[in-house]
């Protein structure tokens, strides 16, 4: 029976929380912490967690407690501090996205791993959907033939109040706007279905959030050796309609799921019909797939305990949240300095050092408000499976 304490009891956090409850034979939450521990206590009650102890001091936790995890659902500039300090005690991390928010902090946490000895897997719970299942076992087939562009639409919507809650809406405390804390979902799952670009450029803007200094809408191309890719990352979409469509060189395949395959007729114009047997073939593929026995934080949960438990490697590690931040990293470099950036980014580029985009980083506006909680619940909108 694996000891669990969350540090963080947020919204997100009761995504954790649900999700370790479906593993009761496996593991048991044994403690909460929060700066403020009434919440914890109120989460405690919540989940029935009589057992559980409340801190409101991480280190203290740590030290007190006998854990063998610990999530991580703090905001994205604590995540190093905290999951350092949690690896060198010997306790496996999950913590909640963005890894943090530079690389040089990604590293530090990897590093921090590795001496422990400890896995350190960053949530990325979006893999863990039978829709983006699906859609990179049809890409990882190979019928579509090789990709050619793939429109990638992180499309959110947020209120002015969103970025009132204390933490939001700077630079040094979120460590970005939708880009990093929204899109970071969508991003990922470009780096998992197509890898990582070689170059991206981008532009960004704040459109409608006149208390935040954090863009609120990005667009970024990734440049691929034969193949683009367009990521939109907002919180200013009405209807919240987000997807991933992927042009191959024989069809087009998305999420949601939707299958084209055009042919040419001998005027290079598309023929009629289109090439029936192919759509055939990625629908029967389709439909072929098992069903993911756990779907969201859930299933990536069952896994990190699975790969706890049986020593093992769990399927989104720390180098995969590195992978993500790097994109985003890159995306901010090239908007903040109108240029193309090229990947990897090393660590004497100066946006791979903690700090710079507080330097250099536009403040579209001031923060103009900074409160500890914000009233009411959060809403999951959209296709995409997070509270953020």
């Amino acid at each position: 029976m694996l000891k669990v304490g969350i540090i963080g009891t947020g919204g997100i956090s009761g995504a954790h929380l649900q999700g370790y409850g479906r593993f009761g034979r496996d593991c048991e939450v044994v403690a909460l912490c929060d700066v403020q521990p009434e919440r914890a206590h109120a989460r405690r009650a919540e989940f029935g967690l009589d057992g559980a102890r409340v801190h409101d001091d991480a280190r203290a936790m740590l030290a007190a407690e006998d854990l063998d995890l610990v999530s991580i659902a703090t905001p994205p500039a604590t995540h190093r501090d905290l999951a350092v300090a949690a690896l060198e005690a010997g306790v496996h991390v999950l913590v909640e996205k963005p890894m943090a928010p530079s690389l040089e902090d990604c590293d530090a946490m990897i590093a921090a791993a590795e001496r422990a000895g400890r896995i350190c897997s960053v949530v990325a719970q979006n893999r863990f959907r039978d829709d983006m299942a699906t859609l990179k076992a049809a890409l990882d087939s190979g019928l579509i033939g090789s990709v050619s562009h793939a429109r990638v639409d992180s499309a959110w919507w947020r209120g002015r109040a969103y970025y009132d809650l204390d933490w939001r809406g700077t630079w040094a405390s979120e460590g970005g706007g939708c880009t990093l804390n929204h899109a970071i979902h969508h991003l990922d799952l470009t780096l998992w279905l197509l890898g990582r670009p070689h170059a991206v450029t981008a532009v960004l803007t704040n459109a409608q959030h006149d208390n935040a200094e954090v863009e609120d809408l990005s667009v970024a191309v990734l440049a691929y050796e034969r193949a683009l890719a367009t990521v939109t990352a907002s919180v200013v979409h009405h209807g919240e309609e987000q997807g991933i469509v992927v042009q191959g060189e024989r069809a087009r395949v998305s999420q949601p799921w939707k299958v084209v395959a055009d042919v040419a007729a001998p005027n290079g114009f598309g023929a009629p019909g289109g090439d029936p047997e192919l759509v055939e073939r990625l629908e029967a593929l389709a439909a072929g797939l098992p069903a993911l026995p756990h779907q969201g934080h859930t299933g990536q949960i069952g896994d990190v305990l699975a790969a706890v438990r049986d020593g093992r490697a769990p399927a989104i590690d720390a180098q995969d949240g590195r992978n993500a931040v790097e994109l985003v990293t890159a995306i901010y470099a090239s908007g903040i300095e109108r240029r193309t950036v090229p990947l990897p980014i090393p660590p004497d580029d100066p946006y791979y050092r903690a700090g710079t985009l507080v330097e250099r980083a536009p403040h579209y506006y001031e923060k103009t408000a900074s409160v500890a909680g914000l009233p009411g619940e959060i809403r999951v909108g959209g296709a995409a499976a997070d509270a953020r």
